[in-house]
Order: C-alpha cells, then sequence, then structure tokens
C-alpha cells in the first residue's frame, strides 16, 4: 500500500487558512555571491511582517541558483529554514516552510528529499521541465515526489516557462491525498477557473488555494466561486497568495489580506475603495513586474524596492544579462508616488537595524 507524508496538523491549519506567501529574493554582494548576513534579514522580515510562510528555490530565488558551479540550492534552503525555525521558537507562530521543486522526476525526487531533510512542510512543484509529458505522465510524476514530500500544485503560466495544464490535469492531481494546495498562476481567468472548477468537484475540503495571477491579486481574494449545485454549498475561494510580488512591501500585503478577509467572511458586498484597491495594486505589479517588457525585468525589479529600502546593495542576478528594463526605474518612481499606501517603508525603517543583525 502507498503512503504519502502528511504536515503537522498546525501546518495544514495554517495552509487552510491561508494569508500572504512571499517567494524568496536572492541576497547578492557586487560580486554576484551570496550575503548570507542579508539574506537572513530578508527571511527575519517575511516572518516579522506577519507572512504564513515563505517560499524558497522559486523563480523569484533565480532557478539558476541549481547551476553547476553556482550550487546555492542547499545553502540557500539552510539559510532560509534556520530563520524561520528560530522565528518559531521565539514567537510560537507557526511558518510553513515551502520549497520550490523542479525538473524532471529524477532531479525532482532529489530535491524533494533534500527540502525534507532541511525541515520544509511543502513541495511547490512546477512542471516546466515536461513540457511534451501526458496527464498520466505528469501525474505519476508528482506522485513519485508526493512519495517524499506533501505537494502543493502549480499553474505558471506559459509566458514564463510554464506549460497548459487542462482541467482533465487537475482532476487527476487532486487525487492524490497529500496534494494540499494550489499556487494558481496562468494569469488567464479561463486557466483559473479550470484549476478552482476541478477542486469544486472533487469535493476535496482540504485543499488551499493561492492566487499567484500578479495581474488579479485582489480579485481573486474578493472572488466567490460556485459552479452550480446546491446554493447552500460554501463558494470555494482562494485563502491568500503565494506570490514574487509580496517579496516587498510584505507587511502592507499583510494588512490588505486581512481587510480583504474582513470580507470575505460575510457576504458583505466589496465596497468600492477595495475595487480601487485591487486597480492599484495591479498598476503596481506592472511597474515592479515589468508586464511592458514581458516581465523581463521581474525580479530585478523586486529587487529594485528592497535597494531602495536598504535591503540589498544592489539588484545584481546570477544571470547580468538580467536587468531593470530600461523604462522600469522610472515606473517604480511613478507607483512610489502614486500609491504611498502600499508601500511598508515605515515598517522597514524601524525594524532593518535588527534583521540585519
Amino acid at each position: 500500500m502507498t503512503t504519502y507524508p502528511f504536515p503537522s496538523a498546525a501546518i495544514r491549519a495554517q495552509l487552510l487558512k491561508g494569508g500572504v506567501i512571499p517567494a524568496h529574493p536572492l541576497a547578492l554582494n557586487q560580486h554576484r555571491k551570496l550575503d548570507e548576513r542579508r539574506q537572513r534579514a530578508l527571511t527575519r522580515y517575511y516572518c516579522a511582517a506577519g507572512s504564513s510562510g515563505i517560499a524558497v528555490g522559486v523563480h523569484t530565488t533565480q532557478f539558476e541558483i541549481r547551476n553547476p558551479g553556482i550550487d546555492l540550492l542547499e545553502p540557500v534552503l539552510t539559510l532560509a529554514a534556520e530563520t524561520m525555525d528560530q522565528h518559531v521558537v521565539r514567537t510560537g507562530k507557526p511558518i510553513i516552510k515551502i520549497a520550490g521543486i523542479v525538473g524532471e522526476t529524477r532531479q525532482a525526487c532529489e530535491e524533494a528529499k533534500l527540502a525534507v531533510d532541511l525541515g520544509y512542510h511543502i513541495g511547490l512543484v512546477s512542471l516546466s521541465a515536461l513540457q511534451e509529458a501526458n496527464t498520466e505522465a505528469l501525474c505519476d510524476h508528482l506522485k513519485e515526489i508526493a512519495r517524499i514530500i506533501p505537494l502543493m500544485g502549480f499553474y505558471l503560466q506559459p509566458a514564463v516557462g510554464g506549460r497548459l495544464l487542462p482541467f482533465e490535469f487537475w482532476q487527476k492531481a487532486i487525487e492524490i491525498p497529500n496534494l494540499l494546495a494550489i499556487k494558481i498562476a496562468p494569469f488567464n481567468r479561463y486557466q483559473t477557473l479550470d484549476v478552482v472548477r476541478a477542486v469544486w468537484s472533487s469535493e476535496r475540503q482540504d485543499v488551499a488555494l493561492y492566487t499567484g495571477n500578479d495581474d488579479n491579486i485582489c480579485l481573486d481574494l474578493l472572488t466567490p466561486f460556485h459552479f452550480g449545485g446546491p446554493e447552500q454549498r460554501k463558494p470555494q475561494r482562494m485563502v491568500g497568495g503565494l506570490l514574487g510580488h509580496w517579496a516587498c512591501w510584505t507587511r502592507s500585503a499583510v494588512e490588505l489580506v486581512e481587510q480583504l478577509k474582513t470580507y470575505t467572511s460575510t457576504s458583505a458586498p466589496a465596497p468600492q475603495q477595495l475595487l480601487q484597491l485591487a486597480q492599484e495594486t495591479t498598476d503596481a505589479n506592472a511597474a515592479i513586474f515589468d508586464a511592458a517588457n514581458g516581465f523581463a525585468g521581474c525580479i530585478p525589479g523586486v529587487h529594485e524596492i528592497l535597494r531602495r529600502q536598504g535591503f540589498l546593495e544592489g539588484t545584481w542576478m546570477l544571470n547580468p544579462q538580467e536587468v531593470l528594463s530600461k523604462s522600469q526605474f522610472a515606473e517604480i518612481d511613478r507607483i512610489y508616488k502614486s500609491y504611498p499606501h502600499l508601500n511598508d517603508d515605515h515598517f522597514v525603517q524601524e525594524n532593518l537595524h535588527k534583521w540585519l543583525d
């Protein structure tokens, strides 16, 4: 009989409760080497800001950390896990440790074993390496990883390396007992509905849905999804987000989600100011993620915010060709001026010296 590992009851409850999960960036010095002091400071910031979890080894962490000669996957996962554990010991508040898992089955299983050895609770599995695999092969791949670590499914938009994952795939994937969450990030409403409808039709109550749709963060969190059947059945909802966008201005993101949840916990209609806030958040994301240039500067954009706040000394990436786009600096200036209520600069200024200790 096949057995699947599950996280503790506290972590499962935290996952279902939802909240803000930042995708952890990579702090580099001017020589493009890991700056451990600043890397730890970022993790401490996310914990102090009220994040419900942190995802490490994902796109925002830069996939090149796995490249031979760079070999930063294990050091980066270790630093983050140790720092999160220290926060939990100090505060008693759980933090969901999520490890990004990529590659074909052999590599993915090796990464899953490493994550488990380091104490990670969930594996966020990218299927980008299996572009030609059919639904059966994709689900077999997920099952192999699920025997090692509980899963968070991941629908990544094809524009940045993902692949189409139809309704039928999600129907089969949800049959994996320890697939406990899904990050929905196709940047496409039809494909988003495929995932939510598959969970709805499965009638599983233990799968937590997280938005990764950077162009629709607030509306995803406000929307009740109902696909027919008894009217008294509670609608499906996204309980939080796992986002590179939340790797900066994280305290404000936590406050935003708390504000949104005051409306989603009732049947009250969302007020107009929340719809305006949704538009402002998307506009800010467009600047930070460089939507005008096909997201070419999405990680450097996050780094630029963190540089301005004092977390990073520069916006250096492992790939020297990955830089801010020509108009991006001015666009970030614009959103700082237009939406001062979206940043958390005051919170950072008050605490940065402690996080850098």
